[in-house]
């Protein structure tokens, strides 16, 4: 698993290293669009979506693993297993490329952007919201592929990626790069679950 993260790394790191650079003309352009247009209303329903992240995150793959293991669940067991998976592995190559990247928030780059809620210290890109819910909403999809578990999974996730935007917090390419990664981390664990669930098998 160690060599997996490291290659992975590697891989990420070659395919967007020219992103923040290359597209930063219709990045601000794209940018400015989404963040010049906000109401009162706007601004608390996108923060009320950011907000949900962190407590879903954390609240839904571990009620999950809760409710399989109470209910002595397997399926729903090793369900779980793979999302709290797919969120670390997220978590890893999100706040490696953070550090590495180190690209300028906008509302700090950028003159009048309209700011909503507390301002954040880590780097720009990737979008750290937004990967986290595409990881989540990715790994809920391909646990349980019905259509009222992806549409509403991926409406939320994709929702949280245009707040982060219409907040003043991120580049159009903070998110959709944010959106991939996490898209792909749920993927990759999910390409990988047999040798993962073995492992975890070990232990429950």
């Amino acid at each position: 698993m160690q060599n997996l993260v490291k290659h992975s790394t590697i891989v990420f790191f070659i395919l967007t290293s020219g992103v923040p650079a290359i597209a930063q003309n219709p990045d601000v352009r794209i940018f400015r669009a989404i963040n010049n247009h906000h109401t009162p209303f706007s601004d608390h329903f996108f923060q009320f979506q950011s907000n949900t992240v962190k407590p879903l995150v954390v609240a839904a793959p571990l009620g999950l693993l809760a409710t399989g293991l109470i209910r002595k669940d397997p399926a729903m067991r090793d369900n779980s297993v793979l999302i709290i998976s797919a969120l670390a592995l997220n978590f890893v190559f999100t706040y490696t490329a953070k550090p590495a990247f180190n690209r300028t928030r906008p509302y700090k780059a950028l003159s009048n952007v309209h700011t909503v809620g507390s301002t954040e210290r880590s780097a720009s890109f990737p979008s750290g919201h937004t990967s986290a819910a595409f990881a989540l909403a990715t790994s809920a999809s391909l646990a349980y592929p019905k259509w009222y578990v992806v549409v509403p999974s991926m409406l939320w996730a994709g929702t949280v990626g245009y707040s982060r935007m219409a907040m003043g917090m991120h580049y159009p390419t903070d998110v959709l790069v944010g959106a991939m990664l996490g898209a792909g981390c749920a993927l990759l664990i999910h390409h990988f679950r047999k040798p993962i669930l073995r492992q975890t098998h070990r232990l429950f």
